[in-house]
């Protein structure tokens, strides 16, 4: 166990931002399951920049790896414009 004041924050800190990493993280791939089935040319490019959005968040924020985020991006245009 920890024996320092600081050292007890920063487990707790850290616990908070792995649940709030988690929670942004869980939300977004549930955003582009979301888009993958969707059938409306309409609804999926608004869901496109939503999901777009999502995925440069995680990115900037070190949540994934910033060229999994591009492949993703990627192959959800693709999806987007061959509906």
């Amino acid at each position: 166990m920890a024996n320092h004041k600081s050292a007890l924050k920063r487990i707790r800190r850290n616990e908070t931002a792995r649940i709030r990493n988690k929670y942004q993280h869980k939300t977004t791939r549930n955003a582009v399951k979301k888009l993958r089935e969707t059938e409306d040319k309409a609804e999926a490019q608004k869901l496109y920049v939503e999901v777009t959005s999502m995925l440069d968040k995680l990115s900037k924020r070190n949540i994934i790896h910033s060229n999994k985020a591009a492949n993703l991006k990627s192959k959800l245009a693709k999806h987007v414009n061959a509906l």
